[in-house]
């Protein structure tokens, strides 16, 4: 029986096209993981570029070999890269969410599909874990965590489902619990648990906050021509990473009644992708945890 591999690198020949014309220098890959990126891009970009990891799981700095991973999250980025020494950078990478092995890992606790303990956490170490959240959040803080990291419409009936059925401490206890929740149609369409579980997820990690923070960090050290490229799975992960870039690659001018002088300052960065880059359908095909990828990248182009 042929072993899984750690993490299969979505979008990998993109990125790699993405960071092609960066000057020489440090890339950082913010989420390591399985390091597929990093190896892509070291053996394209070859010596002129080094290659830098950031990851909070131990289990991913212990698949690093022989690339230096500095141990946090990427949302401590300006802190991790003045610990190394670091100061400016060609380019850096993030691809959000969970890689395959922390879904693979019964142990993790993040599948709603295997049973395991109700963990979650990216970092197994530190932090409360995904019961401790659903065994002492109210209903009315659990609607919101529903409702705004899973986008679930039945957000209301799940949390009174989870308060009238705790504690957890499974995995497949939380998710059966959740799924009995929900219309029958709704259960023919899809396993339930996948959109609270992301939620789940995402508020034990504080993965918005994180990515704010970091992707701050990431583009005040970039040197000119340099560029940062991310890889979103989640639409409010997508619309924040489009809105930033955005802000970042537009001048706003004065209203043209007002009697202000533009100033003719270019803004300091310039939008690489037009339009989030998909993943293909063959890809798709053969790695369908690719669906709902996007990748956005920007270059900076003042210091």
């Amino acid at each position: 029986m042929t072993a899984r591999p750690y993490h299969r690198p979505v979008l990998a020949e993109e990125v790699v096209t993405l960071f092609q014309p960066v000057p020489d220098g440090i890339v950082v890959d913010a989420t390591f993981g399985g390091g597929g990126h990093t190896r892509a891009l070291s053996e394209r970009l070859g010596e002129r570029v080094t290659m830098i990891g950031v990851d909070r799981d131990p289990d991913a700095r212990a698949n690093a070999g022989d690339v230096t991973v500095l141990a946090g999250s990427f949302g401590d980025l300006d802190r991790l890269l003045d610990e190394a020494g670091i100061d400016r950078v060609s380019g850096v990478l993030f691809d959000l969410g969970i890689s395959s092995h922390q879904v693979d890992v019964a142990a993790r606790g993040f599948s709603y599909r295997v049973d395991g303990p109700l963990d979650m956490r990216m970092d197994p170490t530190s932090g409360r874990t995904a019961a401790d959240l659903v065994n002492t959040a109210s209903q009315q803080e659990l609607v919101r965590i529903l409702k705004t990291y899973g986008e679930e419409r039945f957000a209301s009936s799940l949390a009174r489902a989870i308060v009238s059925h705790r504690p957890f401490t499974r995995t497949l206890e939380l998710a059966e619990v959740i799924a009995n929740a929900v219309p029958a149609a709704v259960r023919r369409a899809g396993h339930p648990a996948r959109q609270a579980f992301q939620a789940i997820r995402i508020e034990v990690n504080g993965e918005l906050d994180a990515l704010r923070d970091g992707l701050e960090a990431a583009l005040g050290r970039l040197v000119p021509a340099g560029r940062c490229a991310v890889i979103s799975y989640h639409s409010l992960e997508d619309r924040l990473v489009k809105r930033r870039f955005a802000e970042l690659t537009t001048v706003t001018r004065p209203p043209p009644d007002l009697p202000v002088r533009e100033s003719g300052e270019a803004a300091p960065f310039r939008a690489v992708t037009r339009k989030a880059i998909k993943p293909s359908e063959s890809e798709v095909d053969e790695n369908p945890r690719a669906r709902s990828a996007r990748l956005r990248c920007v270059e900076r182009v003042a210091a």
